[in-house]
């Protein structure tokens, strides 16, 4: 009898402790995290996100998010000039993507602490600043870059282009330059994707991030005034990510 007591008190003890680690032991109310990203639009690194997130119920949570991208035309490849510098022929302007969202957490399969996957699925939405900088390159043997896509001397609608020949183009300007020369586009931006949580510890968050995202502009951007331009950029991407959690 006292056998089947204490097997009986071990089982008991066992399954409490099983039911507290799933149900109790992992839950958090507040996260905080940050990723780099790639994406269809972007180059090797498409840009930085970060995300902060509030419980609102123990399967939804709150998000803010804030990210940071370079988005390039589907046309632009990269050459190396005569010289052997790398530049784009053709681009006229950068666009970099400065994107607010608000959105929702949806916990599909929580994980068990220090072990599984957590697997989210997510929504956002927000503004989207554009930031338009012209694209410098260097001419022939002048030290000095010049913008590629139009004269600096001409403005207004009627902008006269200026198409450098391939064999003209000796490198690219240096980093930031014509920064403060940018104008302002101003759209809105789409986000859905699913999150993969695989970190060793409760309070730590790593993992991996898949989704498509959607970005309008008021008015088409020139990326590159020889192709076609637009105010609409779809993108897949997938994003690295590190936090922490409370």
């Amino acid at each position: 009898m006292r056998r089947k007591l204490l097997l009986i008190s071990c089982l008991a003890f066992f399954a409490t402790s099983a039911v507290a680690q799933s149900s109790g032991h992992y839950d958090y109310t507040k996260e905080f995290i940050w990723g780099i990203n790639k994406n269809t639009n972007g180059g090797l690194i498409g840009g930085f996100v970060m995300k902060f997130s509030s419980a609102l119920s123990e399967t939804q949570f709150r998000t803010i998010g804030f990210e940071l991208m370079n988005v390039k035309h589907p046309n632009e490849h990269r050459r190396n000039s005569a010289a052997g510098n790398p530049f784009i022929y053709g681009k006229s302007n950068y666009l970099y993507a400065i994107r607010a969202q608000y959105g929702r957490d949806f916990i599909l399969f929580k994980k068990a602490p220090q072990q599984g996957v957590q697997i989210n699925a997510s929504i956002a939405a927000g503004p989207t600043i554009g930031i338009v900088a012209p694209y410098y390159v260097k001419v022939g043997d002048s030290r000095t870059a010049v913008p590629f896509g139009y004269d600096p001397k001409t403005v207004g609608p009627g902008k006269t282009p200026v198409l450098y020949s391939y064999q003209s183009i000796t490198g690219t300007g240096h980093l930031f330059q014509g920064l403060g020369e940018s104008s302002v586009k101003v759209g809105l931006n789409l986000k859905a994707s699913l999150t993969f949580e695989m970190g060793a510890f409760k309070s730590n968050v790593t993992g991996f991030e898949i989704g498509s995202l959607v970005e309008a502009y008021a008015g088409k951007v020139e990326l590159m005034p020889v192709e076609d331009n637009n105010s609409v950029f779809l993108s897949a991407f997938i994003t690295l990510f590190y936090g922490h959690r409370k």
